[in-house]
């Protein structure tokens, strides 16, 4: 089966099949290159989508992605990434391995298809030329032959004739004779134009042409190879990252089976907990009484008794229900909490305060490696002084270690709020009770002159504004406890050996040599309690102050 033998006389049929087929080669490039367009525009809409829904930095959706069903969505975000990934892998593989080699292929198939086919005119040209010679060598010998018996009949003529002299006779019989010879050479020529044609011609459809079309077959048979290996390629491209893909997968799979709906439970506890305790029961309240105060003055002397207790009793019992009342919760949105954060439920406070220890220790560390960094390099200078001078590094050093010791101090601040959250120190000291009972009325006062409708604890709507007052500045047991609190005794003096701006609460405002009270010594927290006076009392650094105990108390005693 060859083009050559079968299809001797289709060279512009040949030709057109051939120009097809390179019109189908361009086809399918354009159609891969389309499909790479698609996967790149499919990576990118997946990247943006799993962009899109990522957690900001530093927003609340970044620590929604505690609970494992928000991790597992984030997890999944993240294999779509490299998803979309293996789809860019699709794009650049099928650019690479098909529309790029198959665009080389089909300039260099069109150039091998120009040159095959010019040889195939060329050789027709050539056959037409021995076809023109030979019709022209046979027009004349045919030309020549029908004039010699033109002449052979005239000389025959003039010959018969007894009119005509033998001059014309003879002139007639060498006419005749030359034309005759003019023939027998047209014949000649004729007879070998018609052998080289013949040759010409059989060499032309047995060789020339079988050769030709024989090399446009097997051109035609390899770009059909060409496209059946692309398409190979093109599903293989697609089959190389399945597995990968089939991993993505899983991974999302493995992200779902993650989700732990009960430790999601525990966490939504962690993070809403308040730590107090439900409201106990509502005391009954006995308005009947006023009607029994004409009955004696014991009576009523009775009541006034009950007058004054109830109402600290009454106000202790809802004092305890201040976490679901609606003041409270607008109260602390008349601005920025307090700094040690009392403002929250003690569950919530104690995570913040723990919170803030962590990034003060962070801090602190940073500081230390910056110090520690610079003290190596002052030793470097000390040792080579060439590289720079070590004093430079002195003003900076200072600096460091006046700010680690800022920030220890801050530390040992937090710290002991922490301590008094957990219960491992004392609460809250007077001063700083009577400033924290100051911001509640504060921003009781603030509320009240806000709302003018009020909701009693069971949800009903009252008017009276003995019921008001009570609510209006929440009590608790702890506070009750302090009340009736006796001062502490005065175990020593101090004297400050540096000003000390007391802004925090609990802590009081000392003046360089000022002469103060001790009232509670350091208990290895850095800090000592004094007092200026009876109203005046609060937590000053140990360091800050030259402590001078009684001796009837734990001994004379000096801290610097």
């Amino acid at each position: 089966m060859s083009w050559g033998t079968e299809l001797w006389d289709q060279f512009d049929n040949l030709e057109k099949h051939t120009q097809w087929g390179i019109d189908v080669l361009e086809k399918y490039i354009k159609f891969v290159k389309e499909r790479t367009e698609i996967e790149l525009s499919y990576a990118k809409q997946l990247r943006n989508l799993s962009k899109k829904y990522q957690p900001k930095k530093n927003s609340k959706e970044e620590e929604e992605y505690r609970y494992t069903s928000t991790r597992a969505f984030l997890a999944t975000l993240n294999e779509m990434n490299d998803y979309a990934g293996q789809h860019e892998v699709i794009s650049e593989n099928m650019t690479s391995l098909i529309t790029g080699e198959l665009t080389r292929y089909v300039q260099e198939l069109k150039q091998e298809r120009k040159s095959h086919f010019h040889d195939g005119r060329k050789a027709q040209q050539h056959i037409e030329t021995c076809w023109k010679q030979l019709e022209a060598s046979k027009r004349r010998f045919e030309r020549d032959c029908k004039e010699a018996d033109r002449a052979q009949q005239y000389f025959e003529k003039m010959d018969a004739d007894i009119n005509v002299t033998k001059a014309d006779v003879e002139k007639a019989r060498q006419q005749a004779q030359l034309r005759h010879q003019m023939a027998e050479d047209s014949k000649a020529e004729y007879s070998s134009t018609l052998q080289k044609f013949n040759s010409e011609q059989h060499d032309h459809y047995y060789t020339h042409i079988p050769n030709i079309f024989q090399k446009i077959q097997e051109m035609e048979e390899r770009r059909i190879v060409r496209i059946g290996e692309s398409m190979k390629t093109f599903a293989e491209v697609d089959r190389q990252v399945i597995p990968i893909i089939g991993k993505c997968l899983d991974e999302i799979t493995k992200a779902a089976e993650s989700i732990d709906h009960k430790n999601d439970s525990q966490l939504v506890i962690e993070a809403f907990k308040s730590g107090f305790e439900p409201p106990g029961d509502i005391d009954f309240e006995d308005f009947t009484q006023p009607m029994k105060r004409t009955v004696s003055e014991s009576s009523l002397s009775n009541s006034r008794g009950d007058g004054k207790s109830e109402p600290k009793f009454g106000g202790k019992s809802k004092g305890k229900l201040w976490p679901f009342i609606k003041k409270n919760k607008l109260s602390l949105k008349l601005g920025a909490g307090p700094e040690d954060f009392s403002n929250l439920p003690p569950e919530q406070r104690r995570k913040k305060l723990q919170q803030k220890v962590d990034e003060l220790n962070k801090d602190i560390q940073k500081e230390m490696d910056q110090r520690d960094a610079l003290t190596k390099m002052k030793d470097v200078y000390i040792k080579n002084p060439q590289m720079g001078d070590a004093a430079s590094v002195d003003h900076r050093l200072a600096e460091l270690g006046q700010n680690i010791e800022k920030l220890r101090l801050e530390v040992q601040k937090f710290e002991g709020w922490l301590a008094e959250v957990e219960g491992r120190l004392p609460m809250r000291t007077e001063q700083a009770r009577r400033q924290s009972g100051l911001y509640e009325a504060q921003n009781t006062s603030a509320v009240n002159s806000c709302a003018q409708d009020r909701e009693s604890p069971d949800g009903s709507y009252t008017e009276e504004q003995s019921q008001e007052t009570e609510m209006k500045v929440p009590a608790t047991d702890f506070d009750d406890e302090f009340d009736d609190e006796e001062p502490l005794p005065t175990i020593g003096t101090c004297k400050a050996l540096y000003t000390f701006e007391g802004q925090n609460e609990g802590t009081i405002s000392v003046a360089e040599g000022e002469m103060l009270y001790v009232i509670e010594e350091d208990k290895g927290d850095g800090w000592t309690r004094i007092r200026r006076n009876e109203d005046e009392e609060g937590y000053v650094p140990t360091s800050y102050v030259e402590v001078y105990l009684d001796k009837n108390a734990k001994g004379a005693m000096t801290y610097i």
